[in-house]
Parts: structure tokens; sequence; C-alpha cells
């Protein structure tokens, strides 16, 4: 038998036997948040246990193949197509090596915020969010809208949106694995319904996307740093639509991040979900200090930290859609803006695998 270039491998398949032994474990189900962490991992190194597996019984087949090659015929007839397959299970094995982005599984808190453009942006802002809604619902994830402050023709200034997927065993398929490509500037070319000589303006919207945190330990929250406000809540042009003190702001000092909720019609839930949207926060602030710190965007080749960065353009005149990081350009807008994200969102993909790949020396 050969020696093994894929050494690097053996303790990945030993935390996935520990982790596979901890499953099975009742007492470790008690913690539902660590249970969700471990069978996160368990799912990603699934990946790695199989391709090597594979691998390793294609490689042994080669071997004995060539072996028996000097003695029968037809043995050497078979070695070509068998080298082959063991040359595939390697390269499979070794694009499985490579560390991918551990939140993949996670799902998400995306925030919508209409941009430059007045009403017109705000306009944009609301259909980027039913695109979203759309998508995941093609995809079979479930979506909630947190948070979302109206304008009078019915755009959105700002809204918050969880978006989680139902039980997966890959973690590529889950909900940040896609739409971590999302955050950026979006900006929209088209004639305004506020416009009235036809002119084409240009305005833009912004998105962030945060992997959410399933096990609130995961986020150490002093309750001394939080600054929580009450008020009454309040609709498009601002009048009050509540005649309690159900709204709740949360400021959370020593970043400065401030979370509003108001759309619950309880003080308490609205509170749960500024809760839940600041822990999101603060896991990405944690998570880009690390990377910035370390430089090393690990999590994603193209994933921009750098919320200002134009990603995309939608063109309504063209029915176009462009995205400036990979080059991808579409004339399929009407769809896209229906929910029919997955090309865009995979030549997102694409030149995310093929830059870590790249960095690996592949």
């Amino acid at each position: 038998m050969t020696s093994d270039p894929f050494g690097a491998a053996r303790p990945l398949l030993d935390e996935h036997a520990e982790i596979e032994r901890a499953l099975a474990d009742p007492a470790v189900h008690a913690d539902a948040g660590r249970a969700r962490r471990l069978g996160r991992r368990y799912a990603e190194l699934r990946q790695v246990v199989a391709a090597y597996r594979a691998w390793e019984a294609a490689r042994d087949d080669a071997a004995a193949a060539a072996e028996m090659a000097e003695l029968d015929a037809e043995f050497a007839a078979e070695l070509p197509a068998l080298q082959a397959s063991a040359a595939e299970a390697a390269e499979t094995l070794r694009q499985v090596l490579i560390p991918r982005d551990p939140d993949d599984g996670r799902d998400v808190i995306m925030e919508i915020k209409a941009g430059a453009g007045g009403e017109e942006s705000a306009l944009f802002a609301g259909d980027l969010m039913r695109m979203y809604l759309r998508y995941a619902e093609r995809k079979g994830w479930s979506a909630q809208v947190l948070e979302s402050t109206e304008t009078d023709l019915g755009g959105i200034k700002d809204a918050q949106v969880a978006i989680k997927a139902k039980a997966i065993d890959d973690p590529a398929d889950g909900v940040w694995a896609h739409l971590k490509y999302e955050g950026g500037v979006h900006r929209v070319q088209r004639v305004p319904v506020t416009e009235t000589q036809g002119r084409i303006h240009t305005s833009a919207a912004g998105v962030l996307v945060f992997p959410e945190v399933d096990d609130p330990g995961e986020v150490e929250i002093d309750p001394n740093d939080l600054k929580i406000d009450v008020y009454r809540s309040s609709g498009p042009g601002g009048q009050s639509v509540n005649t309690t003190d159900s709204a709740v702001r949360i400021t959370h000092k020593p970043t400065g991040i401030v979370v509003s909720m108001q759309n619950e019609k309880s003080q308490l839930q609205n509170r749960e979900q500024a809760m839940r949207v600041l822990r999101a926060r603060l896991l990405a602030a944690q998570q880009e200090a690390a990377a910035a710190e370390a430089a090393d965007l690990r999590r994603s080749q193209i994933r921009t930290l750098d919320r200002s960065e134009r990603i995309r353009t939608y063109n309504f005149p063209e029915n176009r859609i462009a995205d400036h990081r990979t080059g991808f350009k579409a004339y399929n807008l009407a769809a896209v803006l229906e929910g029919d994200l997955d090309a865009v969102i995979v030549s997102a993909i694409e030149a995310d695998e093929a830059a870590r790949l790249a960095s690996t020396g592949g």
C-alpha cells in the first residue's frame, strides 16, 4: 500500500468519530446550543470522511491492479480507468480538505436599509426585501420579518429579516453559505414612480448579513453594558400606532451598536427580538475584528467587509443584473426580483471556492 499524502485528514476523521460518540450521549442534547454546534460540525466533517474513504478504496483498487497487471492482461486493461478514478477521488478529497467557513450551516439575520435616493431608494429596499423573502421560499427556508419601517409610498426605510433553514445534512446547503455574499451596496437604475419626465435615476440600498447566534452563550453580554429605552410604536410619517410603550431600543454601550424593535405588540417580544439581532451583530463584529487582526478573511475571499462597497447593479431599462465582484451578468432582472437568485449566488460561491482553492496552491 502506498503512503498517505492526506495525513492531514486523520485528525478530522478522529474528530468526526469523537463527535459521533458525543451525539450518541443523551446528556449532550440537554444543552440545545451545544448539540446544534456539534451537529453542524459533524455534518461538515462527514464530507471529509466520505471523501477520504472513497479515496482510500480507489487508491487500494488501483494499487492492487498495478500489482496484478504484470501477471494478467485483464488487470492491465483495467488499470488506466482505476488510476483515473483514484486521481479523481484524490482531487475531491483535496477540495473538501480546504478549510471552509465554519458558519456556513448557520441561519442569518439580514438587514436592508434605504440609502441615497430618497423615496425611490426606500421603494428599491422594499423590492430587495421581497426578493429575499421569495428566494427563501424557493429554497424551502422560513423567513420572518423581525422589524420594518415603511414609508408613505410603501417603501422600506430599514428592515430586519431572520431566515432559517430546516434540518440540513451539508453545511454548504446552509442559509449563511448562500446569503453571506449579499452584504454591500445594491444599486438600481430605473425611472422612479415619482419621476414625471421619464428620466432614469440611480439610487441605492444597503444590505447587511449576519450569521445568527443559535446559542446565546456564544456571545457574552453584560446586562450592565446595555441601555434599554421603551417608547410607543410609530408608523409611516411617524404617527403613533400603539397606545402603550411596547417599542424597544437597546444600545450596547461598549460598541455603540443600537437595535430598535417595534413590530411585536408586547414589549417583551420586541426586547427578545432586539437581543436576537444584537447577538448576531456582536458575533459578526467579533469575527471581523479577529479576521482583521489575523489579516486573513478566511470566511470568504469575495465577501466584502466594506459595507460601502457597491456589489451589484439592477438596471431596469435593460432588464439586466450585474455582479461587480464576479463579472456575472444576466438579462432576467424581473425573474431575479421574483426570487430567482440561484445563478447570481452560485457565481459568488464558485468565485469564492476558486479563490480558496488557488490560495492553497491548487
